[in-house]
């Protein structure tokens, strides 16, 4: 038996354990758009965000991909 060892301390902040928890959902009241709401039966669309321009594209793998 080693004697001579000691406890390190814990440390246990709300700001650590924020820091390490997983994301969370999307607070309550805030509204979720439907990818078939924004594509409308296209499989792609032009976006324009500001002065950008940007192109949410419908995969074959029913992913979804925006590109600049």
């Amino acid at each position: 038996m080693i004697s001579n060892v000691t406890a390190l301390p814990t440390i246990d902040t709300p700001a650590l354990r924020e820091r390490l928890s997983l994301p969370q959902a999307a607070p309550r009241g805030e509204e979720a758009l439907d990818s078939d709401a924004l594509l409308k039966g296209q499989r792609e669309v032009l976006i324009r965000h500001g002065d950008r321009l940007y192109r949410l594209r419908h995969t074959s793998n029913d992913k979804l991909i925006l590109t600049k």
